[in-house]
């Protein structure tokens, strides 16, 4: 699998799918999630209305409809509460679910954001460090689809993080 890192807005990344940071209910958020809403129009508060619900460390899937992508998966991380309630063990559940219905899906190519970097609170360089430990285990156990991982990263200092770790 080939790993990678731009800093980029998700929405306008040209991959078979790209990585929702959603809520639980699967609505429209701020945030990565709301701009993945908003660049995906009204069909997708359909989708996600019909599917109703995800947990905390797991994956939905919909269809892009007027991304790029021609998939979303939606996967809900932690909540950051010091570390101490499991958090660490649910982000790298959301990269394996992802993963895998990636996989079942026959996707080749696939973005993720910086999963509960945001208002969840998680640490960057905590989050950034499990993310890619977690698609690099989860690789060298499951050969094949998908060919290519993006860490699509909104800020300088996220992305520094995530390209000194590739370096390693």
């Amino acid at each position: 699998m080939e790993l990678s890192v731009i800093r980029e807005d998700i929405t306008r990344v040209d991959v078979d799918a790209i990585v929702n940071a959603a809520n639980s209910q699967l609505m429209p958020g701020g945030g990565v999630c709301g701009a993945i809403f908003h660049g995906a129009g009204p069909e997708l508060v359909d989708a996600c209305q019909r599917i109703g619900h995800c947990n905390t460390g797991d994956a939905v899937i919909t269809q892009g409809f007027n991304l790029p992508a021609r998939y979303i998966l939606h996967t809900v991380g932690p909540v950051w509460h010091g570390g101490g309630e499991g958090e660490e063990d649910q982000l790298a559940s959301c990269y394996v679910s992802c993963l895998d219905l990636a996989a079942e899906n026959g996707i080749k190519s696939l973005a993720f954001p910086a999963i509960s970097t945001g208002i969840f609170g998680f640490p960057s360089a905590r989050a950034a460090e499990i993310s890619v430990t977690t698609v690099r285990d989860w690789a060298k156990a499951h050969p094949g689809d998908p060919e290519k991982v993006i860490f699509c990263c909104f800020d300088e200092g996220t992305e520094k993080l995530y390209r000194n770790l590739l370096q390693r």
